[in-house]
């Protein structure tokens, strides 16, 4: 039998509290609570601001979940692979409830001096909850183009000009 890894049983204890929704004793497992959201580049620093964002996403999704698919432990840190699922039933982002359900990739680095855990940083695509809760297009749809060129047509101009200028110097 292979022994666990103390961090990774930090980790996977921090992981469980937050899916009961104790956020006391999620944020008490850090020896510095700390999540860094790299998909909007928000900084959440101290057990009080990151309760407070945990508290913020359990409004928003009443019913959450982190799924934990892949835990990989490295010399400084533990990796997690999974998926965050829930309902929409109140603000999120200055986004008013959808009752839409959500079901997307994230990535989870726990970032350890020594046993103590004092970083979580956590990427995903936030294009991809956003167009499951109706707010945002694929950009490889019609609907997605055609609102690209609408919105956005200094991009539009940008990326041809760019586009242009390379393809003429083959």
């Amino acid at each position: 039998m292979t022994a666990v890894d103390p961090r990774v049983a930090i980790v996977n204890e921090h992981m469980r509290l937050e899916n009961a929704y104790d956020f006391p004793g999620c944020t008490g497992v850090f020896g510095h609570a700390k999540y860094e959201i790299v998909a909007d580049g928000e900084l959440y620093d101290g057990a009080a601001r990151v309760q407070d964002f945990l508290g913020q996403n359990h409004g928003a999704f009443p019913d959450f979940a982190f799924i934990p698919t892949r835990v990989s432990p490295t010399t400084d840190a533990v990796l997690v692979e999974g998926r965050f699922t829930g309902t929409h039933l109140g603000n999120w982002r200055g986004l008013p409830a959808t009752g839409r359900r959500v079901d997307f990739a994230m990535c989870l680095i726990f970032e350890f001096e020594g046993d103590s855990m004092v970083n979580e940083k956590v990427y995903f695509d936030l294009s991809s909850p956003l167009r499951q809760l109706g707010v945002a297009d694929d950009l490889n749809s019609f609907r997605g183009k055609f609102n690209l060129v609408i919105t956005h047509p200094l991009v539009l101009i940008k990326a041809l000009l760019h586009k242009l200028t390379h393809s003429s110097k083959k």
